[in-house]
């Protein structure tokens, strides 16, 4: 069973994610949060597996409480539930530790999927985030890098197109419709690009990716 903690300030948004999520057999809300201040208390109590935290809240935001939780909670993981008006929180969060972002209207069985990702250890990014997150990162000029290095050749033509895909913040679902192969496909690949590159998760391969896309462009 995944222990889950709901955090956001509306009590309408934490009923509403509460009455969806425990409709999955393998998730438990095990307590409300109306911010990261009462947040951290009630993890302190109940310790949970996952946290699904809201950004812009009073008393202590997303980013404050996330950053608080990977100081002193080993193994406790957070999850990001936002709009697209939250990207430059969004992206704070993920630098203080947040495992993934997804947006609030999520559909039920997608956000019940990104938790069990996020349980076993995976990122979870929405739309938009990748993007965001590569301006924060300055590209490699060839002045910094003449060369890519060697594993980047060791991908086959379909993985590069896969990690092309993921450079532009494809999910998984928008990369199988594109490239007409199934989902299990691109996971599998995706899986493959990150053994291959010695990279721990998608944001850190769209971050390879922009860095060496000219190479990636001029292979066959």
């Amino acid at each position: 069973m995944i222990k889950v903690l709901l955090v956001d300030d509306q009590s309408l948004i934490r009923q509403g994610l509460k009455a969806l999520l425990e409709l999955e057999s393998d998730l438990e809300i095990v307590g409300e949060a109306e911010n990261g201040g009462s947040a951290i208390k009630l993890i302190e109590e109940l310790y949970p597996d996952i946290v699904l935290m809201d950004i812009r809240m009073p008393i202590m935001d997303g980013v404050a409480a996330t950053r608080e939780i990977q100081k002193r909670f080993i193994g406790i993981k957070v999850l990001v539930l936002t709009t697209f008006d939250d990207d430059e929180y969004v992206t704070a969060a993920l630098q203080n530790g947040a495992m993934g972002y997804l947006l609030k209207d999520t559909p039920s069985e997608e956000l019940a999927v990104a938790i069990r990702a996020v349980y076993k250890g995976y990122t979870q990014l929405g739309p938009g985030i990748v993007k965001k997150l590569l301006t924060q990162f300055p590209k490699v000029t060839p002045t910094q890098s003449a060369s890519p290095p060697t594993s980047l050749a060791e991908l086959t033509p379909r993985e590069k197109e896969v990690l092309r895909l993921i450079a532009a913040g494809a999910s998984n679902r928008e990369i199988a419709c594109k490239l007409y192969i199934s989902e299990g496909t691109v996971k599998n690949h995706v899986t493959n690009i990150l053994n291959r590159l010695n990279l721990r998760d998608r944001t850190q391969a769209a971050i390879f990716a922009n860095s060496f896309l000219s190479h990636l462009d001029n292979s066959n």
